[in-house]
């Protein structure tokens, strides 16, 4: 259990109400009972907070005007509620040893602190280092470095050349340095480009389940610091994603694209290849880039969704715009 009092103190927030009032796990507003933390950060949920029997309540000054109940206040709610939600779910520690299912190769070096779980593979001249996690099933292939700290969830595979920094997670099903999608064509048939790159991840990375990143075809794939990557992404070969960029769910990003530092990427956006975006650019759901952004600020495309009979009816008129413009031009001209 921890109270109120413990929790202000220990993350920085302001208490009000009664410091004893203790917790031992978190939930929404709406489902919270008397021993849960909740918070309020949306206003469309500030309803919900008269009749949440939630014990403490993490929220903004403005929320916390008139409230005869618990609170802490926070500069920003979702944040304060991470972190105080993080206690009650730690990450696994790792329990040491290889376990006798695995097969991990003479050249390899394993740090006896670090856990090589059932039926993964270590392959040659690979490094495993301390606190490390290689969960059930992992495949470990030539030549990688999984740094400290960090944590392969299950059925993950490192393919060749891929290097994680420190506390870098990887969930289910991630295939990290698998070819690149390099052809040539000659005389009507395609050649493989070998992909003879790396993929190199920085500190504190997070990579979705079932997500795959390419290695480079010469130069190294690199996602940089705290680069944070939803399910089911796809990554191609030579691309650059600067620190703390986070991409949502089905996202596809082209070879040889550089992004910025502070990016977010909305889900299931698509970005051509060969182009770069400046720090700080959020593209919205759904998606195309097909050229480069040199500006920082929002960008979107695509058409909003509408009933199926409007739609039908515009798709009909887009056919007709390149003769509509014509036409306009050529009254433009007439007129002058």
């Amino acid at each position: 259990m921890l109270t109120a009092a413990a929790l202000a103190e220990r993350f920085g927030l302001a208490l009000r109400g009664d410091g004893a009032t203790a917790i031992d796990s978190v939930a929404t507003l709406a489902g919270a009972g008397p021993g849960q933390l909740s918070f309020l950060s949306n206003p469309r949920y500030r309803s919900q907070l008269a009749e949440s029997a939630a014990g403490i309540v993490v929220v903004r000054e403005d929320d916390a005007e008139g409230l005869d109940r618990t609170l802490l206040v926070a500069r920003d709610p979702y944040v304060a509620f991470a972190k105080i939600a993080a206690l009650f779910d730690p990450p696994p520690a790792a329990n040491p040893g290889v376990h006798p299912s695995a097969v991990v190769d003479a050249s390899a070096e394993v740090d006896p602190a670090a856990e090589i779980g059932p039926l993964a593979f270590v392959g040659a001249r690979s490094r495993i280092g301390a606190g490390a996690i290689v969960g059930p099933g992992c495949v470990i292939g030539e030549d990688c470095v999984v740094g400290v700290g960090s944590r392969l969830v299950a059925r993950v595979s490192l393919v060749r050349r891929v290097r994680l920094g420190e506390r870098v997670l990887v969930h289910p099903g991630a295939v990290l340095g698998a070819d690149g999608f390099g052809l040539a064509m000659d005389a009507g048939r395609w050649i493989k480009v070998p992909q003879q790159g790396g993929v190199v991840v920085g500190d504190d990375c997070e990579i979705g389940a079932n997500t795959t990143i390419d290695r480079g075809a010469i130069e190294d794939t690199v996602l940089g610091e705290d680069v944070r990557l939803d399910n089911q992404i796809q990554i191609a070969h030579n691309v650059r994603i600067g620190a703390h960029t986070a991409m949502a769910g089905c996202v596809a990003v082209a070879g040889s694209t550089t992004i910025g530092r502070y990016c977010l990427i909305g889900g299931a956006a698509g970005i051509v290849g060969h182009i770069s975006i400046c720090d700080r650019v959020t593209i919205t759901a759904m998606a195309l880039v097909t050229a480069s952004i040199d500006e920082p600020g929002e960008y979107s495309s695509g058409t909003p969704l509408m009933d199926n009979r409007s739609w039908r009816r515009s798709a009909a008129r887009f056919r007709q715009l390149d003769a509509l413009a014509r036409q306009v031009q050529a009254l433009a001209k007439e007129k002058t």
